[in-house]
């Protein structure tokens, strides 16, 4: 809703002052942290691998937890993947940890294991601890990563029938869809028991490679059959996208035996387990404290044979999980290119729009006063996506209207990562053209939030031609309405104006900001436009270029905003049907023909004949703090999008509007131009009903 202010760092990039970090679309809040090479790679869809904290916390002394972490994730990224270990830092869910980070869980001695149950209280208090199998599978699931390493998992307990001793993490492969590449489950466990108990949740479990044997942790034999075994990674892979495409809640549990050669010292391991096990019992240890005991126990039985055999079996799990991990990514952007949409298989009518993609970076110094001279200035770097047509069909497409989307992209670095983001919308008639960068805007700011100096390319919007959009000629015919945004070229405005002259297209025109705001309106192509959504400082711009007259100051009372706002619409009113002026914090100003006391906004279900005067509708905006908005570059576009999914369902006009803000107050609150919690429920005629509304004012234009 607050889409433009003051100053601007131009359309295609607003920025909140407040902003200093922005993370993964569906991790928003105070629990998560998302380290950037993973947030990347989640973007950008390249394969990732969760690895567990518990075993650096608990499971080895320092500095052995240490080393066996780096390598871990050197083993991952070395097999093409990347690595994001879990753990928990002062009261934050950290998902993927920095060198410093591995080092102070790796040697703190306070530190907790945090499963399930634990997570609530270990955030609340703001303590640090180490991820189960259980706490890292909930982390992965809800940043979508579908694949997590570890050594062993937990199971039914000896005696866990009287005792009901279960491991969380068998609970957990029932309810949350992440595949667990491990080697089987720990033997210190009754193993037939917990392949039982997987069984009654609901977790498909395979065995990798050339047996079905189910390996017990150090031994590469059981006694136990898996149910099912895959050979390779290819096959894994296979399995674990088919879980995933059926929506099933439970995970998948890939059981890899220990390497070849180090199956006779697992045997030697294997004897000090049972004897541990015996001096457990003896010593009545039980819960949680039964496998530090162990593990230590077996070390000092076998003279430190078993941390090598644990740190070579993880080793090898990090490197068969890291290669189905890659496989499962390649399997999975193959499916999403036969899964795009076929121009037949859209039913139509289909929405139109046409306009810009862009990659922003934006550049936030940590001082107010940047340096000059060459020198380097601290700060953060983010990367987001926007253009305001990328962002109305994004929207648009979390309303369930899925437009067609015309725009152009380069063949370069950011254009997979774009259409990667944009899996949901319709990106099927995206030129990508070799030889061309994908727009791209930088702007460096100060601390404060004002702008030094901003850099743009461009360029490829000037791809969006009159040819190129002619190809979808009858698309545009069909469509119940066509949305262009002041970045497409004059000519290609020119074009669908004369289309929408000929057939009577519904064609919104959304300015862009001030400099391209009145490209229409240098001729009378404007003339053919159904709507426009300009702020005060685009409508005065296009009063402008008409050659109207214009006010002598900016107003700056909502009193005086809405009445110059209402004598600059009012001339455009001849030709158009509605223009719909955003008002920043003061709200949305309706101006059109009246109907019943109200703006006629889309005439689809009401008799037009009925409305002869003129009138203003002043909608105020859904009361939101400051401190929370996050980002405001995007509000605008879902304010539009929200009023316009109002009016292809033949809402009336108080509900159309009432649907854009509730979209526009769910984007501010977002780290994404577009939040990712706008869809049918959360902007629906049902949620407007549900709650209160301030007054809307109506004025007279006459």
């Amino acid at each position: 809703m607050i889409r433009k202010m003051t100053y601007r760092l131009g359309r295609h990039m607003s920025v909140v002052a407040s902003r200093t970090i922005q993370v993964r679309r569906f991790l928003h809040g105070a629990y998560f942290r998302i380290q950037p090479s993973v947030q990347e790679a989640l973007m950008e869809g390249r394969p990732i691998v969760a690895l567990e904290s518990t075993i650096i916390t608990h499971g080895m002394a320092y500095p052995h937890n240490l080393s066996m972490a780096r390598e871990v994730e050197e083993i991952v990224t070395r097999n093409g993947a990347v690595p994001a270990t879990v753990g928990i830092v002062r009261g934050r869910i950290h998902i993927g940890l920095t060198d410093e980070e591995l080092q102070f869980l790796a040697g703190s001695k306070n530190v907790v294991k945090v499963s399930r149950r634990d997570l609530p209280y270990i955030l609340s208090q703001g303590l640090s601890g180490g991820t189960t199998v259980s706490g890292t599978m909930i982390a992965a699931h809800k940043a979508g990563i579908p694949l997590f390493v570890t050594g062993g998992i937990g199971g039914v307990h000896r005696g866990g029938q009287d005792t009901l001793d279960v491991s969380a993490d068998l609970t957990e492969l029932g309810r949350t869809p992440v595949a667990v590449v491990s080697a089987g489950v720990k033997s210190i466990v009754d193993i037939g028991r917990t392949l039982e108990y997987l069984e009654t949740q609901g977790v498909c479990v395979a065995a990798f490679g050339e047996s079905r044997e189910f390996p017990a942790f150090f031994s590469r034999q059981s006694g136990f059959q898996a149910p099912y075994r895959v050979r390779n990674e290819e096959e894994a892979a296979e399995l674990i996208a088919s879980a995933l495409g059926l929506g099933l809640s439970s995970g998948v549990l890939i059981a890899v035996p220990c390497p070849q050669e180090r199956a006779a010292s697992g045997r030697a391991v294997e004897e000090a387990i049972q004897q541990a096990l015996h001096e457990a019992r003896l010593k009545g240890i039980t819960g949680k404290e039964v496998t530090p005991f162990l593990l230590q126990k077996i070390s000092d039985l076998t003279d430190g044979e078993s941390l090598a055999s644990n740190i070579a079996l993880i080793q090898n799990n990090a490197r068969v999980g890291s290669c189905i991990a890659v496989a499962l990514s390649k399997l999975q952007k193959a499916t999403r290119k036969k899964r795009l949409p076929r121009r037949e298989d859209v039913i139509p009518p289909q929405p139109v729009v046409i306009g810009g993609i862009n990659v922003d970076f934006i550049a936030k110094a940590q001082n107010s006063v940047i340096l000059g001279g060459g020198q380097t200035n601290a700060g953060r770097v983010r990367r987001s996506f926007g253009g305001v047509g990328r962002n109305l069909a994004d929207c648009l497409s979390r309303l369930g209207l899925t437009p067609l989307f015309l725009s152009a992209v380069g063949k370069d670095e950011h254009s997979e990562s774009v259409l990667h983001y944009c899996h949901h919308m319709d990106m099927r008639a995206v030129l990508q053209l070799e030889g061309k960068n994908t727009a791209t805007y930088c702007a460096v700011i100060t601390s404060a939030g004002e702008l030094s100096v901003g850099l743009g390319d461009m360029d490829i919007h000037g791809e969006i031609t009159e040819q190129y959009v002619s190809k979808f000629k009858e698309s545009l015919l069909r469509a119940p309405l066509v949305c262009v945004d002041g970045n497409v070229p004059l000519a290609t405005l020119q074009y669908v104006c004369e289309l929408a002259r000929e057939h009577g297209l519904a064609v919104c025109y959304e300015p862009t900001d001030e400099n391209k705001a009145s490209k229409p309106f240098l001729s009378d192509s404007w003339k053919a436009l159904t709507f426009i959504s300009p702020n005060l400082q685009e409508l005065r711009a296009i009063n402008q270029t008409l050659g109207n007259p214009l006010p002598a100051e900016v107003p700056s009372t909502l009193e005086d905003v809405v009445k110059t706002a209402m004598a600059l619409a009012r001339p455009l009113l001849t030709q158009l049907r509605c223009v719909l002026v955003t008002l920043g914090t003061h709200g949305v100003l309706l101006c059109g023909k009246s109907l019943g006391g109200s703006v006629l906004l889309w005439p689809g279900a009401h008799d037009q004949s009925a409305a002869t005067s003129l009138c203003a509708a002043h909608y105020p905006t859904i009361p939101i703090k400051r401190e929370e908005i996050v980002n405001v570059s995007g509000a605008g576009d879902s304010l539009m999008a929200g009023i316009i999914a109002g009016m292809l369902a033949n809402h009336d006009t108080d509900t159309c509007v009432r649907m854009g803000l509730l979209a526009a107050n769910l984007s501010l609150r977002s780290y994404e131009p577009i939040s990712p919690e706008i869809s049918t429920r959360s902007v629906s005629l049902d949620q407007v009903k549900g709650r209160s509304w301030p007054e809307v004012k109506i004025w007279e234009m006459n």
